[in-house]
């Protein structure tokens, strides 16, 4: 891998030492998307500011999946050239070894933060990263089309289909021949694992592994729900969705061309911007239900923390600079510029937070209840577990598979990658 240097964007012109200390140049990995590039260089530059620091943004690749081999590389080698690392709510186990423990540094200011997210991020009591910002799967949906066509909101995935399928019908005998009726991340990569997570909760199917390690993806439930996916390609979702991720399935919705979209709460301060052809015509909802006994919406737990690598040249530094980028203040000005959800409660109390982003509060619920991916029963070997997951179910949406063949070989590949444990 490059070093980062080679790879990073000088956030600010060169900075003065402040007084009394010792300048230091940090690289920060931020975000991929171009909201979270743009507040995470933002807010990282101003730090830099105040304390007469050099901050550098390294550019993380697209794809979590990508990025975290990236990272397991830079470690590997012991690289000094990343000090804070944007780390996934999946990857503190994968990564301990080489993360910085921030207890000595953050003067018990995790306690603010929602318990479940500080425990993800605490192995053998060490505080391995500070809370970013929590996601959990949303719905978008056009509130205008729904009116046009007399539509409900739907609730169960069957009524999702059948509604995307009338609007794209229309809208194309209107004349907009590349109108979609739902959107979502489809690519063979850590983002399908999510959706397919979410598919298969909300019909009864499980989390593909248990709390206890059990192996439980095979099963009716879970064959139905990757079909019903299927299903829909080529019909009310184009092929292309196959190589779709976050950013992709954004860029459809947000030039107008798609009635409904899967995606996480950033890209409701993306689609209310300025210049977004859509501002205005957006509700966000829990994602729909399956069908069935068992059925319930269901959304996968996301999130992002802010940690220090253990081959940091600077590693005061940038845990004051982790300290400073997850604190209330900045905290509430990325959910109200960037539709950021805190990981501290408090905010979601704030009135300003509200009414920025109204769905916080009324979607709670959503985020509190959200679906973990089997990460903390099978330890280092979550991203074999993820990667069989995604390419199982890559597998059916592309035809070459059903469900059920599907959820059979792949139980037995995740056997085989436990053997005797996880």
């Amino acid at each position: 891998m490059p070093q980062a240097s080679g790879c990073a964007v000088v956030v600010a012109a060169l900075l003065v030492g402040a007084a009394g200390g010792q300048a230091a140049t940090l690289t920060i990995s931020c975000g991929s998307n171009a909201a979270d590039a743009e507040f995470c260089g933002r807010y990282a530059q101003e730090w830099g500011r105040q304390h007469g620091h050099e901050v550098r943004i390294y550019s993380a690749p697209a794809s979590a999946t990508d990025n975290l081999a990236l990272l397991r590389q830079q470690f590997a080698a012991r690289s000094t050239s990343l000090d804070v690392v944007t780390i996934d709510v999946v990857w503190p186990g994968v990564l301990k070894d080489h993360l910085v423990d921030l207890k000595r540094y953050s003067g018990g200011a995790e306690a603010q933060h929602f318990p479940a997210i500080v425990a993800n991020n605490t192995i053998a009591g060490r505080l391995l990263g500070m809370p970013w910002y929590t996601d959990a799967g949303l719905l978008f949906y056009r509130k205008d089309l729904l009116q046009k066509y007399g539509l409900e909101l739907p609730r169960t995935w069957p009524e999702l289909a059948a509604a995307a399928r009338r609007i794209q019908d229309g809208e194309r005998a209107a004349g907009s021949a590349d109108f979609q009726g739902y959107v979502f991340q489809g690519r063979a990569y850590e983002g399908l694992t999510c959706n397919a997570l979410e598919w298969i909760s909300s019909y009864g199917g499980g989390s593909v592994v248990d709390p206890h390690g059990r192996v439980t993806i095979h099963n009716a439930q879970a064959a139905r729900a990757l079909d019903e996916a299927a299903s829909w390609i080529g019909t009310i979702t184009p092929r292309g969705v196959l190589n779709y991720g976050e950013e992709e399935a954004r860029g459809v919705w947000q030039n107008g061309q798609a009635a409904f979209m899967r995606n996480w709460p950033y890209a409701w301060a993306m689609s209310q911007a300025g210049d977004s052809v859509i501002r205005g015509k957006v509700g966000v909802a829990p994602l729909p239900a399956g069908d069935g006994a068992g059925a319930r919406s269901a959304a996968t737990l996301g999130g992002w923390q802010l940690a220090v690598s253990r081959y940091s040249r600077h590693v005061p530094e940038a845990a004051a600079l982790v300290m400073y980028l997850t604190s209330a203040e900045i905290q509430k000005r990325r959910a109200i510029g960037g539709a950021y959800n805190p990981t501290l409660p408090a905010l979601y109390r704030d009135p300003e937070l509200l009414a920025a982003n109204p769905f916080m509060g009324e979607l709670a619920e959503v985020f509190e209840n959200a679906v973990a991916r089997p990460a903390t029963p099978t330890g280092l070997k979550y991203p074999a577990v993820s990667r069989a997951f995604w390419d199982a179910t890559h597998e059916v949406l592309s035809g070459r598979m059903d469900g059920a063949a599907a959820v059979r070989r792949l139980e037995g590949r995740l056997l085989q990658t436990r053997r005797a444990k996880w």
